[in-house]
């Protein structure tokens, strides 16, 4: 334990003349901001001053911006308070600088220059996503408007479907009744072919009979006749009579 606080100790003795010129900056930024608020003259830099460091003025401005707080009294009051702790802190050996303190340093360092570089170009890179998104969204919505207004000029241009839809369905109505009509006279007209054709067939087979029947009837005479001359007597009465017949026309042409 005595040799960790003999360390402790040294590296404190060491670290003590380089901890207060550290602040020194500070306080004299701290006094030039003051100085430029309450309007007391700033002594002029020389040139070799100038042409080394930058502006105090704007230095200064920098750091108090940085700074947490609304107002300058809030922030030099912060600054005061910060320095005055670290100085004691440092000095009666409540805080002593090791290498958990480097590496805190140089992660704050990290994370401040991402946090002051990376900052605006994630921001603009952000404000680029968003104004991107954005353009997507009213051409959508100009285009669904477009369309809108596209679909209520067709609708415009139909408001007369409901006479054009009466005309038609009349057109229809009467379409219906002609195809009846047509469809009518076309079933008159196949039952009419039909019962033609069905008298004609009856014609056809009544002439048919009746020329069976005839010549039924002339075989049956013409067999009968040729049956009786057969018979000598029928003959003989034939011959008597066709005799008799020649004289009576014989005796007529001689009157």
């Amino acid at each position: 334990m005595a040799s960790r606080l003999a360390r402790s100790a040294v590296g404190a003795a060491r670290l003590r003349p380089t901890i207060a010129p550290r602040t020194l900056p500070a306080i004299s930024s701290l006094v030039t901001a003051r100085q430029s608020t309450t309007g007391t003259p700033n002594p002029q830099p020389t040139a070799t001053s100038t042409s080394v460091t930058p502006d105090p003025k704007t230095k200064a401005q920098s750091l108090l911006d940085a700074l947490p707080g609304s107002n300058l009294i809030s922030k030099t009051a912060i600054l005061s308070s910060a320095a005055g702790l670290s100085i004691y802190a440092i000095s009666n050996e409540y805080y002593v600088v090791n290498e958990e303190t480097v590496v805190a340093f140089c992660l704050l360092s990290v994370w401040t220059a991402l946090i002051k570089f990376g900052g605006p170009l994630y921001k603009e890179w952000a404000e680029a996503q968003n104004n991107k998104i954005k353009n997507i969204l009213n051409s959508a919505r100009a285009d669904h408007t477009q369309a809108v207004k596209t679909r209520i000029e067709d609708v415009k241009q139909m408001s007369g479907v409901v006479d054009i839809t009466k005309a038609l369905f009349e057109v229809s109505k009467e379409t219906a009744r002609l195809e009846a009509q047509a469809y009518e006279l076309e079933q008159r007209t196949a039952l009419a072919a039909e019962a033609k054709t069905v008298l004609d067939s009856w014609v056809r087979y009544e002439s048919q009979v009746k020329q069976r029947q005839q010549k039924e009837l002339a075989e049956a005479v013409i067999a009968k006749v040729q049956k009786e001359l057969e018979n000598p007597k029928v003959l003989q009465q034939i011959l008597q009579q066709s005799v008799a017949d020649v004289e009576k026309i014989v005796s007529s042409k001689a009157q």
